[in-house]
């Protein structure tokens, strides 16, 4: 999995710091969009062909650790 997560990377300047694939400009933000918006792993790879399989993958690991935290409430006095 961290070799996974070793794919995105976040730099001042770039994408405004959005994290990136691999020091390009696609963001995992924007994998993350075509997918939502029904684009296949085929369809991506096949419009932008810098991108490898594990990049996808990648995307989607570093949403769900992301979204991954506790909650904690507090109860009432």
């Amino acid at each position: 999995m961290s070799d996974l997560l070793s794919r995105i990377t976040i730099q001042d300047g770039k994408r405004s710091g959005r994290p990136c694939i691999r020091g390009m400009r696609i963001a995992v933000h924007d994998i993350l969009g075509w997918m939502a918006a029904g684009m296949t792993d085929a369809e991506i790879l096949s419009d932008y062909d810098e991108l490898e399989p594990e990049d996808l993958r990648a995307a989607l690991l570093y949403a769900a650790k992301a979204l991954d935290h506790s909650i904690v409430t507090v109860a009432a006095a």
